[in-house]
């Protein structure tokens, strides 16, 4: 099993994460929506960061890094923290390609189930996967996901309106916080 470990994003961690992003810019641009100019850069990334850490502090947000044997390797997130009486969050990762096929997703996304669940006092955990994106559904569905729905013309990538599964894991079914 592959050492993987995940915690929150730091600036620090900018210059690594914007080499994998520059260097995985093509095979990324399959699975995600075209990206601002600049956006590859440390400087980007170091701003991008900052807003993410801002989220945190509100509380709307956990951004997190995937690290295996002390390298940063990818980035797993929290986001769209909903309370009241829903109590979710919407879970996204990528992985550098160099370390894909290693288990460091799976386990990454096992390590941020756990945060939801302890840390954030999460009820449920959603995702959505473009429906050709085979990897990211064994991801999922290794760490307990089930889809529920399919989004139609969903998200626009590299030209084209893609549908997406959506997935779901229920976390716990304690009250929630008030």
């Amino acid at each position: 099993m592959p050492s993987t470990s995940v915690r929150l994003v730091e600036t620090a961690d900018a210059p690594a994460l914007a080499a994998h992003l520059a260097r995985d810019a093509t095979e990324f641009a399959r699975w995600q929506p075209a990206r601002p100019v600049g956006f590859h850069t440390a400087e980007h990334q170091a701003a991008r960061i900052d807003g993410l850490l801002d989220g945190h502090r509100a509380g709307t947000g956990w951004p997190g890094v995937i690290v295996a044997d002390g390298h940063v390797i990818g980035q797993v997130t929290v986001s769209t923290i909903l309370r009241g009486p829903l109590q979710k969050g919407f879970l996204s990762y990528w992985v550098a390609t160099t370390a894909q096929g290693q288990g460091h997703a799976g386990n990454a996304v096992a390590q941020v189930l756990d945060v939801m669940r302890k840390e954030l006092g999460l009820h449920r955990a959603e995702a959505h996967t473009r429906l050709d994106n085979l990897p990211s559904h064994a991801v999922l569905r290794r760490n307990g996901f089930t889809p529920w729905g399919v989004a139609q013309a969903h998200i626009h990538i590299a030209g084209t309106w893609h549908d997406e599964l959506f997935w779901q894991h229920i976390l716990t079914d304690t009250a929630p916080r008030p």
